[in-house]
């Protein structure tokens, strides 16, 4: 196994809520299943601030940032059925890691977590 990018990122959530108040900031960031799984959490700030930081961790895993044709809708996370956080691989991302890692086979790990006033993110993309 080996290890192609790891990202990290942290969110100061107070910072962040101004922003997650925005529709216009929501639609351009967050994709379809995110927005409608949103709306059943408790705590949708840091939902929403948990994944805003874990698009960025996985933009900072590729080395590539958000730029060359890369943005925030094109990275969702989802959770599987006992509520693990899990990077959906669209058709995009495949690309993107494929033209510069030169594989077609990898994984991407995502560890997702939040307090009160933080919310961090870690990736590691591996072959």
């Amino acid at each position: 196994m080996k290890v192609l990018g790891i990202g990290v990122d942290i969110i100061q959530n107070k910072r962040f809520k101004l922003l997650a108040q925005k529709k216009i900031f929501i639609k351009r960031i967050y994709g379809k299943n995110e927005i409608r799984f949103s709306k059943n959490v408790k705590n949708k700030l840091n939902y929403l601030a948990k994944r805003f930081a874990a698009k960025e961790s996985l933009s900072k895993a590729l080395g590539t940032g958000f730029r060359k044709n890369l943005n925030y809708k094109d990275i969702e996370i989802l959770n599987d059925k006992l509520g693990k956080p899990y990077y959906y691989v669209s058709p995009k991302i495949k690309k993107i890691i494929n033209k510069r890692f030169k594989t077609k086979k990898f994984n991407l790990f995502l560890s997702i977590s939040d307090e009160k006033d933080y919310s961090v993110a870690f990736t590691i993309l591996q072959v």
